[in-house]
């Protein structure tokens, strides 16, 4: 009895087993954040259609997810971050509903059928998308358990299938985007709440580093420090290197130049594309005023916010925005505050 229950055709030690299960959900990751994410959601990457169908099959068999409305749910994500449309910010549902609860508000905004036809665009709707993945979503979770349990035994199959089927689940939609919009670190001053969690982006592919991503969204690597980890990008410079992936897009590094007269077009366009590094330099500069300097401190958190307006005024000329730009780096360095003259002077250095 005990040899039917713990024995497949693979007889392997307890260890065995749990190393089983561990690679069988790292491949569900990979194919979460390299090719669901990276490459579905954002076109940060193409990949190969061997690479590309490969992981469809896998997530198939594993998650049950239908590419479409994962990527129609993540993308009205970012578009309406922290709002009450967002359809899962723990800033506005509280972080336990999101985070215990991360799967079934995935589940709640993917049967809106609005959803999925305004951001769901672009994804794959080929013959075997639309006969078998999409239509047939259980099987492929009845085929993976049958699978497992053939393999390593009823109770060890069993326990490794369960381990496939929720790791997603929790650590995708109730880790990342709660704890990835409640606590961490950030490196970018973006408009919603957004952190990276851990600089180790192991357990779920890269994706704990979650204030980068938001920071630079088309972005196909998501570590921008030097001791970030992200292992995801790892698998994507391996498929790089066999011809199965090519990176479009990364964010990008500013360049500079020595100090402009008068800031140009040129600058505007550096400044706005750099803004998050533009805000974060800011904000080490504002950290050297002492708040017992009250007047000063308080100049530099008026002009942030009016620097920061720059790249939100739509409807302005590029003309009138470098007008602007010039006429705020002006005041700056004509208001005595130490730090708000280095900034500037450092501003007109972007190229």
């Amino acid at each position: 009895m005990d040899s039917v229950l713990f024995s497949g055709i693979l007889d392997l030690p307890w260890w065995g087993y749990v190393v089983a299960g561990l690679l069988l959900t790292h491949v569900t990751i990979v194919g979460v954040t390299v090719f669901l994410h990276r490459h579905q959601a954002h076109h940060a990457l193409e990949l190969h259609p061997a690479a590309s169908h490969f992981f469809r099959l896998w997530l198939w068999l594993t998650t049950g997810m239908r590419t479409r409305e994962w990527a129609a749910v993540h993308r009205k994500h970012h578009a309406k971050c922290e709002t009450a449309e967002d359809p899962h910010s723990p800033q506005v549902l509280g972080i336990n509903r999101v985070l215990w609860g991360g799967v079934l508000l995935y589940v709640k905004e993917a049967a809106n059928r609005d959803t999925i036809e305004r951001y769901g665009q672009g994804t794959p709707d080929d013959w075997l998308e639309r006969n078998l993945y999409s239509k047939f979503v259980l099987l492929g979770l009845t085929l993976m358990g049958l699978s497992d349990v053939i393999l390593f035994g009823i109770v060890p199959g069993v326990l490794i299938f369960v381990s496939q089927i929720a790791w997603i689940p929790f650590w995708a939609a109730g880790v990342i985007n709660g704890i990835g919009h409640y606590w961490g670190y950030r490196n970018w001053s973006t408009e919603d709440a957004s952190t990276n969690i851990v600089p180790w982006g192991i357990l779920v592919g890269g994706e704990e580093l979650h204030n980068n991503h938001h920071a630079f969204v088309l972005s196909a690597k998501l570590s921008n420090k030097w001791y970030e980890l992200d292992i995801g990008w790892m698998y994507i410079r391996i498929l790089e290197a066999f011809g199965l992936a090519t990176v479009k897009r990364l964010a990008p590094v500013p360049r500079f130049v020595a100090a402009k007269p008068v800031v140009d077009l040129q600058t505007l366009q550096a400044v706005i594309t750099h803004r998050h590094d533009v805000l974060a330099r800011y904000a080490k500069a504002l950290r050297r005023i002492r708040f017992k300097e009250g007047t000063a401190h308080q100049t530099m958190q008026a002009m942030r916010h009016e620097l920061a307006a720059l790249w939100g005024r739509s409807l302005a000329s590029r003309e009138q925005l470098v007008k602007q730009l010039q006429d705020w780096c002006q005041r700056a360095e004509a208001s005595g505050v130490g730090p708000l003259i280095s900034f500037s002077q450092r501003l007109r250095c972007y190229a």
